[in-house]
């Protein structure tokens, strides 16, 4: 007599629960291989260029004064003339 079944799913989600399905794992950095070269190249550059925590504040320190210059000197109060 001819084989009538050629494949079961039968008893496999069962079976694949029992010691639960679990994430792969997440590494801090990931491997760079296979990535794109003009994306690599691209963020190599971009790694080079950033500024240390210090010098990030001191421009932002620098950007936020510039920007409260700007705001007070459009709009001087008027001092009224002594005699």
């Amino acid at each position: 007599m001819a084989k009538s079944k050629n494949h079961t799913n039968h008893n496999q989600s069962r079976k694949a629960h029992r010691n639960g399905i679990k994430k792969p794992k997440r590494y801090r950095h990931e491997s760079t291989l296979g990535m794109d070269a003009k994306f690599l190249r691209n963020q190599r550059f971009a790694k080079k260029h950033q500024l240390s925590p210090e010098k990030q504040k001191a421009k932002a320190d620098f950007r936020k004064n510039l920007k409260l210059k700007s705001k007070t000197g459009s709009k001087k109060p008027e001092v009224a003339a002594k005699k």
